[in-house]
């Protein structure tokens, strides 16, 4: 693999270098296991992406007492193993392991101009092809090449990418800070439906209004081999949607033979599926637009009575309220675990049926407002991310530092 640039429009005065032209690079290398330790003992160690911060690496959570390969102050951290390319500053000396590469900018290069450079080819840096995981080697990162201007353009880049990148960032942070309110907010609403009770509220058990239905764990419990292309839907843990539906692309069937010989866990319309262990644990979902199918073990049916509103339901279920519950009754060593039997014993604060209908409306449209402001944030951010590459290729082809009119700069800026 060999990085290259097009050196046919650069302005006046810029080269195509190679890293290995303009810097030391150093392979990690982990010493052995015995060697780490958390007493601060020897040189912080660092392994790979996991312990990177935005810029800059986090602070050490182990310490080597040998030392194999060294990362000075100032050095550049690159991620040379799954991922490829991820980039970060070294804080002080620190020892590296096999899945970082330290680059140390010499003399006709400004490291922060070199950060920006290596920043701005993210998307071409790749691992190798055919490797059991992308890795990429010193002499591969000795390789990559971008243009390089003369050293006072590199410091003037440098302050323009900086201040413009510091307004970004301050714009994203802003944007995941509006995001993150709006979600906190349908979540502190959804949480007071369940602990504010109204006065005609009725203290219950989802076992006295609800019924449940596993799946059926016998013989004829389906196997992957059994699936077919359509057919019954087989559903599991994997198609709940996080809105609370199941996803229709993705669906498991089975055939009609196959759906007929089991015995329990058959889906009605008005259900809800509802997880019962591992990491999803109560993940629910409602099963409309499903009318027939059948649950995998994992999963179990919960059919709401008419004093139940089957949507009511589903946000109990998913609100905090219904999620602390979970903890109470979870009944797993090794992993999180219900039975059936735990969940019917979930208590309820039940309002008749038409002041339930009446909050899953308000519930339903402060939901689809959330998720419409949510989309906005998403889309925002990620034209702000795409702000951030287009100006670093900007500046790598020096319509950065070209005589352009003040205001064209200060519209970057702003």
């Amino acid at each position: 693999m060999q990085l290259t640039v097009d050196s046919r429009h650069l302005p006046v005065g810029w080269e195509i270098k190679s890293i290995g032209d303009l810097c030391k690079v150093i392979a990690g290398q982990s010493p052995e296991g015995e060697y780490y330790n958390q007493e601060e003992i020897g040189l912080p160690f660092y392994q790979g992406k996991k312990e990177f911060g935005q810029k800059f690496i986090k602070s050490p959570q182990t310490w080597t007492r040998k030392t194999t390969k060294e990362a000075e102050f100032g050095d550049i951290l690159m991620s040379v193993r799954a991922p490829v390319g991820p980039i970060n500053f070294a804080t002080e000396k620190i020892c590296i392991g096999r899945g970082l590469a330290a680059i140390r900018a010499e003399s006709k290069i400004d490291r922060d101009f070199l950060f920006y450079g290596l920043l701005s080819k993210q998307s071409d840096i790749q691992g190798n092809e055919g490797a059991v995981f992308p890795s990429i080697n010193k002499n591969q990162i000795e390789n990559i090449k971008f243009p390089l201007p003369p050293l006072p353009e590199q410091k003037q880049i440098v302050a323009i990418l900086d201040e413009v990148f510091e307004g970004i960032d301050r714009a994203i942070a802003n944007t995941e800070k509006n995001f993150a309110n709006s979600r906190e907010l349908f979540k502190s609403y959804l949480q007071s439906v369940f602990t504010e009770r109204g006065e005609e509220c009725v203290e219950t058990t989802l076992g006295k209004v609800c019924q449940f239905e596993n799946g059926d764990r016998g013989k004829n419990y389906p196997n992957r081999e059994e699936y077919v292309e359509s057919g019954i839907p087989w559903i599991n843990t994997g198609h709940i949607q996080p809105d609370g539906t199941l996803s229709q692309s993705e669906m498991n069937f089975i055939t009609r033979e196959k759906y007929e010989s089991l015995r329990s866990g058959k889906i009605r319309p008005g259900d809800l599926v509802y997880c019962l262990r591992g990491a999803t644990i109560g993940k629910t979902a409602l099963v409309a637009p499903f009318t027939v199918g059948a649950v995998a073990s994992s999963l179990v049916i919960i059919r709401p009575s008419s004093l139940l509103d089957n949507y009511f339901l589903y946000y109990f279920l998913t609100s905090s309220v219904g999620q602390r519950l979970i903890k109470l009754y979870d009944n797993g060593a090794a992993q999180p675990n219900l039975g059936a039997k735990s969940v019917a014993k979930y208590i309820i604060f039940l309002p008749k049926l038409t002041e339930q209908q009446v909050i899953v409306q308000k519930l339903a449209a402060l939901a689809a407002e959330t998720q419409r402001l949510e989309s906005i944030y998403r889309q925002k951010i990620a034209a702000l991310k795409e702000l951030k590459q287009s100006i670093l290729q900007k500046a790598f082809t020096g319509e950065l530092t070209a005589d352009t009119p003040k205001t064209e700069k200060e519209e970057i800026a702003a």
